[in-house]
């Protein structure tokens, strides 16, 4: 083999064994999930999920769908909410409105306190309506600004969030609104933010940050605000987390009296530290709190190439900021309690004018928020994840994991288990026909159900998904899924339970790196554990020798003869062809296809390779003709 040909078979190992180690370790195709298929395309969609029921909520155009799952399927009730025709023929009239939406898209789902709320966009005049034992719409009673609650139109998003018995909305920029922060509909008192507090903001999503002290909750929203004094090669967004304090009542009475007192933001950094490569714009955010205002937070971020990535934040850091931080653009030393402290409103100490004074002229905190290891999440840069969501589980050595899921543009969804020592793909589900984006999730972390929606269909996916990972304790190990652990009772990878106690003791499970030494010693295996298949050629033909992938992680090798030639072998979606050079050309033998990972070396697949000396037989039950393509080929040989 000549110095070029060595250089390129060596930099095609490394670049394969870089992308492996990036790439999710199994790939399934669920095909035997409950599901429930839209008539028509939903374009803009709303979900609400209550913990431990298996009842979704989906708003849709004109439509609310009550979906009850069971592994069985799917019962649906529609809950129609039309638009009047007089609403629709005045929004139709505007020529600045895209037509296809003057219709009315529900984009607000929310129990709030005893109350089901539903708003839909109904053509350019928003309107809430009363959902009665999850089946029927009644009129709202009593005030409430539904312009206030959500956008007039779904392509501008708005974000809703109820805690405490109150309806929290962020209103994105667009129809002539600067977008704003706002309590909506509850107990409390109506608050919004000033205008000059936001720069044009697109909101990604908002949450719940209890503390131990009712009186310090907070609420975190995420979005992305124009870059005013960004130049030509400057990226045009900025990422901010602005918070409020849930105990806020508002100001004097002449001073912010109907604004928020304890509105800060913070600039958040996603991308490498000290690197100028940036990702700026927040698309989607998903918080794992806890009381002790501990917790991670996770922000899909994307930049100007459409690029997307994740990044992890801490908000022990975050609230450490906001609570010590100096504020941009004011110099003077700050005051005890600091402006921005969450308090009752009779605590005049922090209610005074010098206080309001500078949250209203200087909202913005000096420290920037980076994430956790001061990089992105090492993930495959090739996928555009549109959804996040993760969840936390205790694992059988009585630590916390996080598990990730991420949907794809192509509507698939990467479970990623994410320890100390980063991220690892542990496997990629392919649910749905066509390669529509995900455009909702929702996770149960009570029942143990993950939904999973696009503009067509919507399934359910167990979190505890032991049974795809093989009947051995090697393989069952080698998943490294939090939710998973190897019996050796019962001898077969099962979910790990809640609540774990004398059991704990028959479980195996290795989460932090690859290692399958739990299972105890293997002898090493036969040199030929499985029989060749006979495989009659033409000389001069060309020859396809699939090997079925099972992990992504493992090497993957052909042996010819017991070892005296090795071939590479070029992976071609779900197979390793065998891969001749002229150095190795094809000759008579039996050739093995070879695995290893994580030390474990296995035999796959072995084929005979018989020269044909006239014409190929006509039964490909024992032949291969050379017009055969790959796919047709590991149909008959595998």
């Amino acid at each position: 083999m000549d110095n070029m040909n060595l250089f390129i078979l060596v930099a095609t190992t490394i670049f394969s064994m870089v992308l492996a180690e990036k790439s999710p370790r199994l790939k399934f195709t669920v095909t035997e999930a409950p599901r429930f298929s839209f008539k028509d395309p939903e374009n803009y969609t709303s979900v609400y999920h209550q913990q431990g029921t298996d009842v979704l909520f989906l708003g849709g155009q004109g439509v609310i769908y009550k979906l009850t799952f069971s592994d069985k399927g799917v019962q649906d009730l529609k809950i129609p909410v039309v638009t009047d025709e007089t609403t629709k023929k005045t929004c139709l009239l505007k020529s600045a409105v895209q037509k296809q939406e003057c219709e009315n898209f529900i984009t607000v789902i929310q129990k709030v306190g005893d109350s089901f709320i539903v708003c839909g966009t109904r053509a350019g005049s928003p309107k809430c309506w009363l959902l009665v034992n999850g089946s029927a719409l009644t009129e709202m009673q009593g005030e409430i600004s539904e312009n206030d609650i959500l956008a007039p139109f779904p392509s501008q998003r708005s974000i809703s969030l109820s805690a405490d018995g109150n309806l929290y909305s962020a209103l994105s920029v667009g129809a002539g609104q600067p977008g704003s922060i706002r309590r909506t509909f509850g107990s409390k008192k109506q608050l919004k933010t000033e205008s000059k507090w936001l720069q044009n903001p697109q909101f990604a999503g908002a949450a719940v940050i209890p503390h131990t002290e009712k009186v310090k909750d907070e609420l975190y929203f995420f979005f992305s605000e124009v870059n005013n004094s960004a130049s030509l090669d400057e990226e045009p967004y900025r990422a901010r987390i602005g918070r409020v304090c849930m105990v806020d009542e508002g100001g004097l009475h002449n001073l912010l009296p109907n604004s928020w007192t304890t509105f800060l933001k913070a600039r958040v950094m996603c991308g490498k530290k000290g690197t100028p490569v940036q990702y700026n714009n927040i698309k989607h955010a998903f918080v794992l709190t806890s009381d002790l205002r501990t917790g991670v937070i996770y922000g899909l971020f994307s930049n100007a190439w459409n690029t997307t990535v994740v990044c992890a934040y801490s908000i022990e850091e975050i609230d450490n900021a906001f609570s010590t931080s100096k504020l941009r653009g004011y110099s003077a030393a700050l005051t005890s309690p600091r402006p921005g402290t969450c308090t009752f409103k009779n605590n005049t100490a922090a209610h005074n004018q010098k206080i309001l004074t500078v949250i209203r002229d200087h909202p913005e905190i000096e420290d920037m928020i980076w994430p956790v290891g001061e990089a992105p999440l090492d993930l495959p840069l090739q996928d555009h994840f549109t959804h996040i969501v993760a969840d936390t589980v205790l694992a059988v050595n009585d630590e916390h994991y996080t598990v990730i899921y991420l949907g794809t543009e192509k509507g698939k969804i990467l479970k990623v288990v994410h320890t100390i020592e980063g991220a690892f793909i542990i496997a990629e589900y392919s649910l749905f026909n066509d390669d529509s984006p995900v455009t909702n999730i929702a996770i149960d972390s009570q029942k143990g159900h993950l939904y999973v929606g696009t503009e067509r269909e919507v399934q359910r996916i167990p979190l505890a998904d032991c049974g795809r990972y093989g009947v051995s304790c090697r393989e069952c190990i080698l998943s490294r899924d939090p939710y998973c652990a190897w019996d050796k009772v019962k001898n077969k990878c099962t979910a790990v339970p809640k609540e774990l106690g004398p059991r704990s003791q028959t479980l195996f499970q290795t989460l932090d790196h690859s290692n399958a030494s739990v299972c105890g010693e293997v002898t090493a295996p036969k040199a030929r554990s499985t029989v060749p298949k006979e495989v009659l050629v033409d000389k001069d033909g060309p020859v396809l020798l699939p090997c079925p992938v099972r992990s992504y992680h493992a090497k993957y090798r052909w042996e010819k003869d017991n070892c005296i030639k090795e071939y590479p072998c070029t992976i071609s979606g779900s197979s390793c062809v065998l891969a001749p050079t002229p150095a190795l050309p094809l000759k008579e033998g039996v050739f093995r296809c070879m695995a290893e990972e994580s030390g474990l070396q296995q035999e796959v697949v072995s084929y005979k390779l018989v020269f044909n000396g006239g014409h190929l037989s006509t039964s490909l039950a024992s032949t291969l003709g050379s017009a055969i393509l790959l796919a047709a080929a590991a149909h008959w040989l595998l």
